[in-house]
């Protein structure tokens, strides 16, 4: 008999990076308790025996609370970052002078070590440099050699690895690395098979990444980051091969017009929720709390507009990877989630990513039988105001399809394939369970009714593959 299972407060998923401050089994523990769903490892930082060890923790905690945690893993690419300062943190005053290198030296206030080597060539006099996301800015004064002497026009306080902007600069660069073609063999091996693709700008990186699975005989679902310029001008082409988007809003905003980024981030939203994609809006959505135990009043703002918006999943970087209060920001999140959904489903908040039929239908696009099925199933659950729509997956296609509407009602996700199972956790709305058995109409009812999800009166909306063997194409409606 199984024990009651009672679903999250919120349907948008939380992706909460893991670090030293979350990867103790206790603290581990309360995020999944107070609403983590997926756990994201940031291969820029960290060893394989960290990761390792982090991966077991969370699949420990998960199965111990009984909850699907799924995991992923964010591949570093080319990031232009500094080295490793010597004493951190360092503070740059505006008007100080600067050298950035790529002299491997020990790194102080006055001389920064960079890690990409082609530095001098990328930049010329007049040019500004971003550091940590944009929060110090460099004029580039004279290159010399492998050094670039600066002026600071904007200073603050820069740590180890932080990152290195260049934006209208040509980088000859392969976005793609070695190192993170093993880090992708260390996560296959660890069965991880959803991965964080950094700093990519063309289809062709995805399909590399695939291909390079595929050899090893494994398939992965591989998420794009969005974070320069190329990416969204090839946003539409990247969206066809990628299984997933993340809105990377630290490095977009320096790349492009800061205050460009609200109207990118809704109309990547959009983009991605008509093809079906789940989509992460990231990075500094509540950052105030990496110190301090409540968020301004603008971050629970952005948390809400991002929901509003249509977002999949939100997620949090250094609040809980190294912050001072990482179960009450998940907490906090969990608790603006599940606030902006009830409105949103009262009728009180404008929903934007409520009306992809309106623009599935004005795409021009084709409909598929299966996006047919997924629309009906989504009117008969707004009009019978079904408790549940139980959709089984041999892929994950349907559930995507039927989640992109952000529906009022819970839909249960039944997978023979524990990967697929993982990947549909991405979803919003989705509560994904595993049965290692052939997937039968009776065989649904009775484990919902085990879980005790069910109780007399309510309406059940199944999907079905009854005539094709190749898609979902009919629904059955149940009054318990």
């Amino acid at each position: 008999m199984q024990p009651p299972l009672k679903l999250s407060s919120h349907k948008t998923k939380i992706v909460c990076t893991i670090g030293p401050a979350s990867s103790a089994l206790p603290r581990l523990t309360a995020m999944v308790e107070n609403g983590m769903n997926i756990a994201r490892l940031n291969c820029s930082h960290g060893e394989f025996k960290e990761h390792a060890e982090n991966i077991r923790h969370i699949r420990e905690v998960a199965s111990r609370l009984g909850r699907m945690v799924s995991i992923f893993i964010d591949l570093p690419g080319v990031k232009m970052r500094i080295g490793r300062l010597q004493h951190e943190p360092v503070m740059l005053k505006k008007d100080e002078k600067v050298i950035l290198t790529t002299r491997d030296v020990p790194g102080t206030d006055v001389l920064i070590p960079v890690e990409y080597k082609q530095l001098a060539r990328s930049v010329s006099k007049g040019k500004t440099i971003f550091l940590n996301d944009g929060f110090i800015q460099l004029l580039v004064e004279r290159v010399c050699g492998q050094d670039v002497m600066c002026k600071v026009l904007v200073g603050g306080r820069l740590t180890t690895h932080k990152g290195l902007n260049l934006p209208g600069a040509k980088l000859n660069i392969n976005p793609v690395t070695e190192r993170d073609l093993e880090i992708i063999e260390f996560g296959l091996k660890h069965g991880v098979n959803t991965f964080g693709l950094s700093f990519i700008e063309r289809p062709k990186d995805i399909v590399k990444i695939r291909e390079f699975a595929r050899k090893k005989g494994h398939s992965v679902y591989l998420i794009a980051k969005i974070e320069r310029r190329g990416a969204i001008e090839n946003f539409d082409e990247i969206l066809k091969v990628a299984d997933a988007v993340m809105i990377a809003r630290g490095d977009l905003g320096v790349e492009v017009p800061i205050e460009e980024v609200p109207g990118i981030q809704k109309r990547l939203i959009q983009k991605a929720n008509l093809m079906g994609r789940p989509v992460i809006t990231a990075t500094q959505m509540l950052e105030s709390m990496t110190q301090n135990v409540r968020p301004t009043r603008a971050e629970v703002n952005d948390v809400a507009n991002a929901i509003l918006d249509g977002t999949d999943a939100v997620m949090l970087s250094q609040e809980t990877a190294v912050g001072d209060y990482p179960v009450e920001t998940v907490q906090m999140m969990a608790k603006i989630a599940a606030t902006t959904e009830a409105q949103r489903e009262a009728g009180e908040l404008f929903d934007e990513g409520m009306q992809v039929d309106d623009k599935l239908s004005r795409s021009g696009e084709a409909l598929t039988v299966t996006d047919v099925t997924a629309l009906n199933a989504i009117s008969s659950a707004r009009e019978l105001d079904a408790r549940y729509i139980v959709s089984p997956t041999t892929s994950g296609s349907t559930t995507r399809r039927i989640s992109r509407y952000k529906p009022h009602c819970w839909i249960l996700c039944f997978c023979i394939h524990p990967k697929v199972c993982d990947f549909v956790n991405f979803s919003y709305g989705v509560q994904a369970f595993f049965l290692n058995k052939k997937i039968t109409h009776e065989l649904l009812f009775k484990t919902i009714q085990e879980f005790k999800l069910v109780k007399r009166g309510d309406t059940v909306i199944f999907t079905e593959r009854r005539l094709s063997k190749d898609h979902t194409d009919s629904l059955c409606i149940v009054k318990v």
